[in-house]
């Protein structure tokens, strides 16, 4: 049956009052038709379509970033602030009219379903209007179209990913209109358009693949819908939208990602960033011959001063929260360097206390982080880590019991972590106190192309050689060995998923991935840490759970949808909304 929506009474309204606020009499302000009459003022109509952008990285309430309510990490906030997202999340707050992610604070774009319907509508205004524009230049006007397009399909693939499908709407409402005429279409439906509003921009000539000059730093370029389609594509093949498992779904994934390496690596206009480490602490070079290719669309906001103050080890100099901090799951997930197999190929128990040690690994559970991926170093500092400079001198980190930076399990507590570990990646060390970094969100990079690519690849036909060749080329990078050759199609499923998760750690993808692949009732049911003892000059190493999170996650792999009318309920058994 058709699911009406009526997607967010204060949604309407906003749309309804930028209507009338820009159709206004004239007493000193602009209407639309003066904004389009102008080219200045029809550029920063543009701009205003790229406003509802949201921030990300750690800007959700407070200073944290959304990983501390997945798998890979714990914050440092749980059991000592009430109002933190993670504290709200794990207790099972999310409700139709609450979403925890959303708490604290207006700004940043936090409010998704507000602001990605806001970037809609200013979106379809602009293009609405573009075509009669006063823009002398029709390559500029070309451009500002296919730049309006690629803007649409992100605010809808932001959108529908946490909210399952929603209107197509490709013109901007009036006054009068009907709300209650709005039906939900099918993700399929939805994923056709998104792809649609790309390969539109994609085959406008005007639209640079790559931004190269720093005045437009955070312009959308046909690399942005490249990423987008990629990713959308993935999505709609994925269990979640695609229960059926179509192998159509999978091979138009692998065909979008495979064209987007092509046309990106084509020349070496894009390429890995050779240091994975060091890609995170600085913000991109915008210009003809850049040292960072990988970059494909960063957050323009950077670093701010409080995050080494916010996301930090207690012994750092003005430190007054630790963060997110990473789970053992998440250091279980880091395979060896020297034979490139998985140290933890599981668990006997359902607390993961006990776990499935790789006897062929190499790894040694009296010297656990010894020989890991060059990954785990630039992402997790633990018992024993080496920090550079923390007032001009190299720091050991002491995570065991009665060091200076110890796992402290009981709360009240928020300087310390309660899993035995600490975020290491986008701290540049080097950055003292009170210091801006000068790292921007990466949203999109080449890294995630190549694993959409191999995921892909290998559902549509299995471990070919082209899906080896997709996630071995990123191991290389950081000088892990090949994956090995004969996996079965489930094998390589099972690693791929696994190399996303180190690969992609903290960015995001974590969150929604385990939704998509439906095993959020495998992921996230509890997490735990590492207590580390120290005898003599040896050390004890002991797993004890840290969180347990309520079951109802399991129900929830999208979310459901605001609703600000209470008479208005959605039809909760609408076959297209798998999630509830």
């Amino acid at each position: 049956m058709k699911n009406k929506i009526l997607y967010l009474f204060v949604s309407a309204l906003v749309i309804i009052s930028c209507d009338k606020a820009l159709d206004i009499t004239p007493d000193g302000r602009l209407t639309l038709e003066d904004v389009f009459k102008d080219e200045h003022q029809t550029e920063a109509y543009l701009n205003t379509v790229y406003s509802s952008i949201p921030s990300y990285s750690y800007y959700y309430h407070f200073f944290t970033y959304i990983a501390g309510v997945t798998d890979e990490c714990q914050d440092a906030a749980v059991g000592n602030t009430p109002g933190n997202i993670a504290n709200l999340w794990i207790t099972g707050a999310m409700t139709p009219d609450f979403n925890p992610l959303e708490n604290g604070p207006a700004g940043h774009g936090k409010n998704h379903y507000d602001t990605f319907w806001a970037g809609i509508r200013n979106a379809n205004v602009f293009l609405e209007n573009v075509e009669t524009a006063n823009i002398p230049n029709d390559k500029n006007r070309e451009r500002y179209k296919a730049e309006a397009l690629i803007l649409r399909a992100f605010y809808y693939l932001e959108l529908i990913k946490q909210y399952g499908p929603m209107p197509i709407v490709t013109k901007p409402f009036g006054p009068a209109f009907d709300y209650t005429t709005l039906t939900r279409p099918t993700f399929q439906e939805c994923m056709d358009f998104i792809v649609n509003d790309c390969d539109e921009a994609i085959a406008n000539s005007y639209l640079p693949l790559r931004i190269t000059l720093e005045p437009e730093r955070g312009r959308f370029s046909k690399a942005v819908a490249y990423a987008i389609k990629s990713q959308a594509l993935l999505y709609n093949a994925s269990p979640l939208w695609n229960p059926e498992n179509n192998t159509a779904k999978w091979q138009a994934a692998s065909t979008a990602s495979e064209e987007a390496l092509s046309k990106l690596t084509d020349g070496g206009e894009y390429e890995l960033f050779p240091d994975y480490e060091q890609y995170f602490f600085s913000s991109s070079d915008i210009n003809p011959s850049p040292r960072d290719r990988e970059t494909i669309l960063e957050i323009k906001a950077t670093g701010h001063p409080s995050f080494r103050n916010t996301n930090a080890l207690p012994s750092m100099p003005g430190q007054n929260n630790a963060g997110i901090t990473p789970t053992q799951e998440l250091v279980d997930s880091y395979d060896m360097l020297g034979t490139g197999e998985p140290a933890i190929l599981g668990y006997n128990d359902e607390d993961h206390l006990e776990p499935i040690i790789n006897t062929n690994s190499g790894y040694d559970p009296a010297n656990p982080y010894d020989g890991r991926d060059p990954r785990f170093y630039a992402t997790v500092w633990y018992n024993g880590a080496l920090l550079d400079n923390i007032a001009g001198k190299i720091h050991v980190v002491e995570t065991f019991v009665g060091g200076a930076d110890a796992l402290k399990k009981t709360p009240p507590n928020k300087n310390n972590t309660h899993t035995g570990y600490y975020l290491r990646k986008f701290h540049d060390p080097k950055l003292q106190n009170g210091q801006n970094a000068q790292s921007r969100w990466k949203k999109y990079h080449l890294a995630e192309i190549y694993l959409n690519y191999a995921e892909a690849e290998n559902e549509a036909n299995g471990p070919t050689v082209e899906a080896y060749n997709a996630i071995n080329k990123i191991r290389e990078r950081v000088g892990m060995p090949n994956l090995p050759a004969g996996l079965s199609k489930d094998e390589f499923r099972k690693r791929v998923r696994n190399e996303r998760r180190v690969e992609l750690v903290i960015e995001e993808h974590r969150f929604w991935d385990v939704r998509r692949w439906k095993i959020l009732d495998q992921t996230d049911k509890l997490v735990t840490g590492m207590e580390v003892i120290k005898n003599g000059d040896n050390f004890e190493y002991e797993r004890f759970v840290t969180e347990r999170r309520n079951a109802w996650q399991d129900k929830f792999l999208i979310f459901p949808i605001p609703i600000k009318d209470t008479s208005i309920i959605p039809d909760f058994n609408d076959n297209q909304n798998p999630g509830w």
